[in-house]
């Protein structure tokens, strides 16, 4: 079994490569038994293990994950684990690879891949709502299927929001740190949201005619990144079913009655074979809620395998 690290992912992946690999793999579907998500009781608040297994004719995988909110702090990442691939023929364990690293590219992956039909073609302004180790993906993702120009980046820290936009600028992208959120938000035309917060941030007050919601945080019941005006303001899209009781935002706007769920108008499996309507019009906000699914991970480590193994 090969033991897959952060490097060989970062050499064997581009943003394109992997929008496209869980394209495909959205098209094609895949046995992916709902997560498991428990709190870990004896460790800190806010602390969990997810165990998210899935699996084709070619592959198995299952992500193991634990999240501690208080590692930062360590100097240590919030999210760590591994995703176990094998062999769906015979079994064999194939690699470990660095969980922490494939779950940043194939969540901003999702969101770019949701992206392709929901933001305008002609979107170029985003704001960047969170400066986590997420936040570079996503603006990355995002960059690779829209004429994006400019970066807005608003952290609750504003150190951090001039740190990430000093990293993007270093890359050549033109990002710059903000700290009037509503007012970044009324110029954007794609807004990425990646927090853990337990509050709404993005007003839907705030989003003018065809701009794209993209929420990437809020992953349990307690937190959200959006109010319910927000997505109520136009047709809301999801990663997978799950995102229907799971997570904040969405699912807890649908719990509180306040979101219809025939309001959904879609997941990633649907926009991809087309049973979806995308975007409908310039003037439409749209709004994509993701949660993470298995079927990614699957997909993303396979693409990462298939890279090393053909150059190895």
């Amino acid at each position: 079994m090969r033991l897959i690290g952060e490097a060989e992912i970062d050499a064997a992946l581009t943003p394109t490569r992997m929008i496209d690999a869980l394209a495909t793999a959205f098209r094609a579907g895949a046995t992916a038994p709902t997560r498991h998500h428990h709190a870990i009781e004896t460790a800190p608040g806010g602390t969990s293990l997810l165990l998210m297994p899935a699996w084709t004719a070619d592959y198995v995988g299952v992500k193991i994950l634990t999240l501690f909110p208080g590692n930062p702090a360590k100097g240590l990442d919030t999210i760590q684990g591994g995703v176990l691939l094998c062999d769906g023929r015979d079994g064999r364990p194939l690699a470990l690879l660095d969980g922490a690293r494939l779950t940043l590219w194939r969540t901003a992956a999702a969101s770019a891949l949701a992206a392709r039909y929901l933001a305008r073609d002609e979107a170029a302004r985003m704001v960047m709502v969170g400066a986590g180790a997420l936040a570079p993906s996503l603006v990355r993702a995002h960059a690779s299927v829209r004429p994006i120009r400019d970066v807005a980046v608003w952290n609750r820290r504003p150190e951090g929001a001039e740190r990430l936009a000093a990293t993007l600028a270093a890359e050549g992208i033109n990002a710059y740190p903000v700290t009037d959120l509503a007012a970044a938000v009324a110029a954007a035309d794609l807004v990425s949201c990646a927090t853990l917060s337990t509050e709404p941030l993005v007003r839907g007050a705030w989003l003018r005619p065809g701009t794209h919601l993209d929420l990437v945080g809020a992953f349990t019941p307690t937190m959200r990144e959006a109010d319910d005006e927000a997505l109520l303001r136009g047709p809301v899209y999801i990663d997978t079913p799950d995102a229907l009781k799971k997570g904040g935002d969405v699912a807890v706007a649908i719990q509180s009655g306040a979101l219809a769920p025939e309001a959904v108008a879609g997941d990633l499996t649907a926009l991809c074979r087309g049973e979806a309507p995308g975007r409908q019009s310039p003037d439409a906000i749209t709004v994509f809620k993701s949660v993470g699914a298995a079927i990614e991970d699957l997909a993303a480590a396979a693409a990462v395998w298939e890279s090393v193994t053909q150059h190895s």
